[in-house]
């Protein structure tokens, strides 16, 4: 612990101040006596004989942030909690397992989660009290009432306490009994379920508040690239249309914003996550390869250099997100008004500019701001670059949001795979150096002793250990740059990280449990199948198991695929827009495995075109390699000769192949076949 400066002298630091989470060190000089997560927490509950007071929150979430000033800075507050309580905070991205916990208390409690989260626990870690952000007078009477009845109906608390784990854990215990297989009927069901709650004039799904649907549009890619629906990839076209032309985006840097408030897209809330920008790159690159949109090619490549401009560490890692305010305000870095836009641009320019990006009197956003929106390409391009640069550099000299610098595993792995399809397909050599780096990275310094760590900060991995998403979405990046390099480390790796997974991860019904085996216990062992922000651990495993089978050849990676997908079957029927991981994978499982082989073509005179091909089949089953003739390790260049001494394809399902072929025209026709 170290000493802070304050307005009567110096205090002690409390116990985060050698954390590796930003969160945590956002309040490490708070005058509440916070802990880590420890058994040594909940020791000293036990000595004290107190209760827990566990606050859950992330870097960027504006609420926690609200939270944190208003009781956690307060010393009146502060005393209260320190005499009372044992106090922990736990920053829910580096502890998902903790987050995920307590957050099925959560909402089983109140029908509703979010960050911050606030839970009272027994000295044990079984919850009697859950709920989200409180402001300070509701959060001093929770402290009060739970005071009361530790020390006076310590019993009644008790037996509720009992309760509630009683009912999380019988709940677990009854999905995991639901298996089901995925076949082209329940996909086609999916499609019809998220047709009924698709916002056609708007774009997205359901009301507000509206997330950006990440894996439902990648399923809805891969389905239409499996069957051709149309009525999938309009979905996705007006999605994507929407949420790039709205205030989602940033129409001056690049990047998309966590969601939008309301429905229309025109309230963002601010926060810029890893997670999200990852995938959406790959979205949006999907979907400039099924339809050649300039939009989406435009927004894939303008992503893509957000993850690296904005968010790339020194080390060659990602960071995990900007912050969602500025100073405390949201929105300060981002809003303009009409006057701003003339003070910038001048009279002409800054009226043209408000009218174009709808900035109003009124304002779109709070205090007569508005947010840009770019409803339409400008038909002078010039004239819109020069623009765009100029508000751009003035935005630039505003205060700007604050970065949360730790590496998560699980996102970084996402943005391997972003960054090395979009280096393949959009043939730029610096995406695909950035997603090798990152994978450097994550290897040398996440895989300790066997095993991968979650996160890490300024070079220094922390002690909490890997989850199941942070194995499957990291096997899934480095299968992505096997696919883009040919390099064949990456497919080992992915291989180490399935293998460990299997080992330590897998339930009794064929899918994943979010922790390993030898984990550190908690109250339940967690195990949420649903796909959120990010693809769930048993999703994200589920797929890179597929790929790796359909690269490798070793069927029990594909029988452990099957296994997953079918664990998540009830999911898939009953709840589409919270499985669109497990449903594109599932597509995948449908349509292959189609590996395609080009081997020869930089050596050789008809080179060149061959691989682009390839990638740019649709058949959501489809692994492309392309390499020297039998390169060592990569077992699907293995036995493929030149043909004629020409660039060569080899088009397989399930390593039996066609035969191979070296023009355009004839891989045009055997890829047309596989789909």
């Amino acid at each position: 612990m170290g000493q802070t400066a304050t307005a009567k002298g110096f205090r002690v630091s409390n116990r985060l101040a050698d954390s590796t989470s930003p969160y945590l060190l956002q309040h490490a000089d708070n005058p509440v006596d916070w802990w880590p997560w420890s058994e040594e927490a909940l020791a000293e509950a036990r000595r004290r004989d107190v209760p827990i007071l566990l606050s859950v929150g992330y870097a960027a979430c504006h609420w926690c942030h609200v939270m944190a000033h208003e009781s956690f800075a307060d010393e009146a507050i502060a005393a209260r909690i320190n005499r009372d309580f044992v106090a922990i905070k736990v920053d829910r991205e580096e502890r998902p397992d903790i987050d995920a916990v307590y957050m099925a208390a959560t909402t089983a409690l109140t029908g509703q989660g979010g960050w911050p989260m606030t839970c009272l626990l027994t000295p044990s870690g079984q919850p009697f009290f859950a709920g989200t952000y409180l402001p300070p007078d509701n959060f001093v009477q929770l402290m009060e009432a739970a005071t009361e009845a530790w020390v006076e109906r310590r019993s009644e608390l008790a037996g509720a306490s009992d309760r509630i784990v009683a009912a999380l854990q019988q709940a677990l215990a009854a999905d995991s009994t639901r298996s089901s297989p995925v076949t082209h009927t329940e996909l086609a069901g999916a499609l019809q379920r998220l047709s009924d709650t698709f916002d056609a004039g708007n774009g997205g799904f359901g009301g507000a508040p509206k997330f950006p649907p990440s894996m439902v549009l990648e399923f809805l890619l891969r389905h239409h690239g499996r069957t051709g629906s149309t009525a999938a990839l309009a979905m996705v076209q007006r999605t994507c249309e929407a949420m790039a032309r709205g205030v989602i985006y940033d129409q001056l840097a690049g990047g998309f914003a966590r969601y939008s408030v309301d429905a229309h897209w025109v309230v963002p809330h601010f926060e810029k996550m890893l997670y999200d920008n990852a995938q959406l790159a790959r979205v949006y690159l999907h979907w400039w390869r099924a339809t050649r949109s300039p939009l989406a090619e435009r927004i894939a490549r303008e992503t893509a250099d957000f993850l690296l401009r904005e968010l790339r560490t020194d080390e060659g890692g990602f960071a995990s997100a900007l912050d969602a305010d500025t100073d405390g305000v949201e929105g300060l870095t981002y809003a303009w008004t009409p006057d701003q836009l003339i003070e910038v641009l001048g009279v002409e320019d800054g009226a043209r500019a408000a009218e174009l990006l709808r900035v109003t009197g009124p304002g779109t956003f709070e205090l007569g701001t508005s947010t840009l929106q770019l409803p339409h390409d400008p038909a002078d391009a010039q004239w819109w670059q020069r623009i765009r640069l100029q508000l751009l550099e003035e935005r630039h000299r505003r205060p700007q949001p604050a970065r949360d610098d730790k590496v998560v595993t699980a996102w970084n792995g996402l943005a391997i795979a972003a960054l090395a399809e979009c280096g393949a397909l959009l043939e730029e050599p610096g995406y695909l150096a950035a997603a090798r780096r990152c994978a450097m990275v994550l290897v040398d310094r996440h895989w300790v002793d066997g095993r991968l760590r979650r996160s890490s900060r300024g070079g220094v991995v922390g002690a909490a250990a890997g989850v199941a998403e942070d194995y499957g979405d990291l096997a899934e990046g480095l299968l992505a740059l096997h696919q883009a390099t040919a390099e064949p480390e990456w497919l080992d790796w992915a291989g180490r990280l399935l293998d460990v997974a299997l080992a330590r991860f897998a339930a009794p019904d064929g899918g994943f449990f979010d922790t390993p085996d030898d984990g550190e216990p908690l109250f339940t062992r967690p195990r949420d199948p649903a796909d959120n922000a990010s693809p769930a651990g048993q999703s994200a495993l589920a797929g890179a198991l597929l790929s790796h089978a359909a690269l490798s050849g070793q069927t029990r990676y594909r029988d452990a695929a099957d296994r997953a997908l079918a664990a998540a079957g009830q999911l898939l029927v009953r709840e589409p827009r919270f499985a669109g991981w497990s449903l594109a994978v599932a597509e995948a499982a449908v349509a292959g495995p189609v590996q395609v082989a080009i081997v020869g073509e930089e050596a050789t005179a008809n080179g060149g075109s061959l691989t682009a091909i390839a990638r740019d089949c649709l058949s959501p089953g489809a692994v492309v390699v392309a390499g020297a003739p039998d390169q060592a390790g990569v077992p699907l260049l293995a036995g493929r000769p030149l043909l004629a001494d020409q660039a060569t394809a080899y088009v397989c399902r399930g390593f039996v192949c066609d035969r191979p072929v070296n023009t355009d025209a004839e891989l045009l026709a055997a890829l047309a076949d596989a789909r």
